[in-house]
């Protein structure tokens, strides 16, 4: 199912510098280049590692911007991302409605995070991961096949981007396919709303449908993650209702919509670095590091946040307990005292010390699937689309506003 393209493309391939401005930064803002940072974000690399940005109604939070602080910061325990406690941070009035909701794995801390962490870590580890590598090969290879049936132009985030990870994170987990278009578009309105109200309904349903279906799975066993969950033997016990319908809400929108994200920025990125583009496809270096280097390079998910639970002094300056902080993974990843020439799309560099997926106790649990999807989705669309291209000018492409994870709205190619 593709996205809406009725916003107008807001795309500038070379962004001019900001002025250093006094007034804190809003945040977040539109990118004027689907690959590069705000440039209005400018004042706040010049400040870093530590200033202020405003939310949308106002409020002042702090802003990590440097790669050592934020590294510092999110395995600090003083920091909470409970999302129900008081001050935590919300930088739109829909994240505002959402936070209302309880939110696994993400939004608890420890002891509970470990203990939901620990109930799901084995399904992501990197074993399981490489058995599921012939999988998500099949299902790359198919869509593919689909696509040159068809013949150009295509669009890519309807006809692969989205149905890639969707389809992987459907079997991982047990969900059926068939009912793809209906949760795909209740993760875009949770993500994307437009009104708080739209978020609410969209959690509403997705907890609905995952309910009746752990139900079912109670009744009738089958082969997936939640069917696991649900008859798993240990001393605790298997998690309650709401738990697992917690967890499959997570799992299911972050599994397909940060990795769909990715297959379509990262697919216009590379076409608009053709010398880097070539490199890959002479075989000078490995989808792997491509991966990686994208990952840093891209930063989709623009904005960790916590609040802090007491007074702690940073970079010179009092974080006061139920104050808000927000990480900017896209200028932290592009930190010029951690990676030399960080606005340069760079092979050779080492990238993968970058904070795409996070750090600390919360980095992200599906950060080995995603890498995998990832690496075959791109490497096989490139290998076996040799004059893939796009089909329309680069600056009229739609993409998505900064108010969500980065991606494209569309992307026609040709080949």
């Amino acid at each position: 199912m593709t996205e809406s393209t009725t916003e107008p493309a807001r795309q500038d391939l070379h962004p001019t510098p900001t002025p250093v401005a006094e007034a804190p930064v809003p945040f977040p803002q539109d990118r004027g280049c689907p690959y590069h940072p705000p440039a209005a974000y400018a004042p706040l690399r010049e400040a870093g590692p530590l200033s202020r940005v405003t939310f949308y109604d106002g409020r002042t939070v702090w802003a990590v911007t440097g790669h050592g602080l934020a590294r510092e910061l999110l395995a600090d325990p003083r920091l909470s991302s409970n999302r129900q406690r008081p001050g935590f941070p919300a930088p739109t009035a829909r994240f505002a409605q959402a936070g209302a909701r309880r939110v696994a794995l993400l939004g608890v801390d420890d002891p509970e995070h470990n203990a939901q962490r620990r109930m799901l870590i084995p399904s992501f580890s990197l074993k399981r991961i490489a058995a599921l590598r012939p999988r998500i090969q099949e299902t790359v290879d198919r869509l593919i096949d689909a696509m040159e049936e068809q013949g150009p132009p295509a669009e890519l985030v309807g006809s692969f981007a989205l149905p890639v990870p969707s389809m992987v994170i459907c079997a991982l987990l047990g969900v059926p396919y068939a009912d793809h278009e209906f949760f795909e578009e209740r993760s875009r309105r949770l993500l994307r709303g437009p009104a708080a109200a739209d978020v609410e309904r969209a959690r509403d349903e997705l907890d609905a449908y995952l309910g009746e279906l752990i139900d079912r799975k109670r009744r009738e066993p089958g082969d997936g993650l939640l069917d696991e969950l649900i008859h798993r033997e240990s001393a605790d016990g298997p998690p309650d209702r709401d738990e697992l319908i917690a967890f499959a809400v997570i799992l299911l929108v972050a599994g397909h919509e940060t990795t769909a994200n990715m297959i379509s920025l990262g697919t216009f990125t590379l076409l608009n670095h053709p010398e880097q583009l070539a490199a890959l496809r002479a075989g000078d270096t490995t989808t792997a590091v491509v991966v990686e280097e994208l990952l840093r390079y891209l930063s989709i998910a623009d904005g960790l946040l916590r609040v802090a639970k007491e007074d702690l002094q940073v970079a010179g300056e009092t974080i006061r307990a139920g104050e808000g902080i927000v990480f900017s993974t896209s200028l932290i990843n592009r930190d010029g005292d951690t990676f030399a020439t960080p606005e340069t799309l760079d092979w050779d560099r080492s990238a993968r010390h970058h904070l795409a997926f996070g750090f600390g106790i919360h980095q992200c649990l599906g950060q080995n699937l995603a890498r995998a999807e990832l690496e075959i989705a791109l490497g096989t669309l490139f290998e076996r689309l040799p004059g893939l291209r796009l089909a329309a000018p680069a600056e009229e492409i739609p993409f998505k506003p900064g108010d969500t994870i980065q991606g494209m709205l569309e992307l026609p190619l040709t080949w």
